[in-house]
């Protein structure tokens, strides 16, 4: 595994204007595509352990830093309350414009890299689900896959956008996307038929996070073998 460098359409003041990516490779050495968009928390060890897991399936995987304009770098857990009111802080003041411009510029540069024998897609969790959409309706992006997006029933105005397969996966009883929210964000969605939505009952936010508080192993299962499948028939 190694990282390499992306220069940025639009610079940033403090840092210039290139941001680092992990990239995780396959067996093989070579295969489709895949931009991994990272939580709240960096990409730190639950990212590049997810970047290595889908390497292992066949992809070729670059996991972008998108908090390369406030700080590089970051890497904290969710363990202690320290580390989840630093996370709170990059998150609010995260520009999501700017963010999807590095997520272009990332899926342009792994459809350029050698190892990169054709199509490109993106997965998100969390903020990353938010970001996922976001490609999904504005970038070129092939397939896309959304865990527990944050924040999607206030982007249903670039549904439209949204041209090549989209997995969703929601959280039922998740804590940062309310009932109401969820049933905009299906209304919103289901004369789309590029958009597949699958509800996980009684699981909370960041089910998937294996070692979260919210880890639930057979839903994270179960969403993982549809994600496995979905990639598997869009992106080959």
């Amino acid at each position: 595994m190694s990282e390499f460098k992306i220069a940025a359409k639009t610079a940033s003041p403090q840092f210039g204007k290139e941001f680092t990516t992990y990239l995780a490779l396959p067996p093989g050495g070579k295969g489709p595509g895949l931009v991994l968009i990272q939580e709240i928390f960096g990409v730190n060890q639950v990212m590049r352990d997810l970047a290595d897991g889908y390497a292992r399936q066949g992809y070729v995987v670059a996991c972008p830093d998108i908090f390369w304009r406030q700080q590089p770098g970051i890497q904290i857990t969710d363990k202690t309350d320290a580390e989840w009111a630093r996370a709170f802080e990059l998150f609010k003041g995260f520009d999501f414009a700017l963010g999807v411009e590095d997520l272009a510029a990332t899926l342009d540069a792994l459809r350029k890299h050698p190892a990169v024998t054709g199509k490109v897609g993106a997965v998100g969790y969390c903020l990353g689900g938010n970001l996922a959409y976001q490609m999904a309706a504005r970038t070129s992006a092939d397939a896309a896959v959304s865990y527990y997006g944050v924040g999607l029933d206030g982007l249903l105005d670039i549904a439209g956008g949204i041209k090549k397969p989209l997995l969703m996966h929601i959280a039922e009883k998740d804590g940062f996307v309310p009932p109401e929210a969820q049933a905009k964000i299906k209304a919103g969605l289901a004369g789309n038929s590029s958009v597949t939505i699958h509800v996980y009952p009684g699981q909370d936010h960041a089910f998937a996070r294996e070692g979260g508080k919210h880890w639930n192993a057979d839903a994270a299962k179960l969403a993982n073998a549809r994600t496995a499948e979905f990639f598997k028939a869009n992106l080959a």
